[in-house]
């Protein structure tokens, strides 16, 4: 499963690395909203999780990008905000920009692979294969 993520901090770049570890993942880290919308054109991944308060260009505005990148050239992807602004109607604006959910920080493990489970393509597998699986 090819997953992008867009998180300008490298603590939670750490922190989400470690979290999915132990999956069958091509993840790549982008740092802002720019880089995001550069690397979805390049990568075409499966799944995008997007910090939502980055330099350059933030969470919304490369959501946005993204969907009107879709809207010429077909297909969507999922787009899973990462934020720390849980406030009340924080989420009207997120899912407004084109996002399909989001998570809040501080992130746990159980909410991460939820998401990459209901988003895994059919012909991809999340699990790393087990030893007796390897030809």
């Amino acid at each position: 499963m090819r997953v992008l993520a867009a998180e300008d901090n490298r603590t939670n770049q750490l922190v989400f690395r470690k979290m999915v570890k132990d999956l069958n993942l091509d993840l790549t880290f982008v740092d802002n909203g720019r880089e995001a919308v550069d690397h979805f054109k390049q990568l075409k991944p499966d799944l995008i999780f997007m910090d939502i308060s980055m330099p350059e260009m933030d969470g919304k505005e490369a959501a946005r990008a993204i969907r009107v990148y879709e809207n010429t050239n077909g297909g969507h992807v999922p787009i899973v905000a990462l934020t720390a602004h849980a406030m009340d109607g924080d989420d009207t604006s997120i899912l407004a920009a084109g996002i399909d959910q989001y998570l809040t920080k501080p992130l746990r493990k159980s909410a991460i692979t939820a998401v990459l489970l209901a988003h895994c393509p059919e012909n991809a597998r999340l699990s790393a294969p087990q030893a007796d699986e390897v030809a």
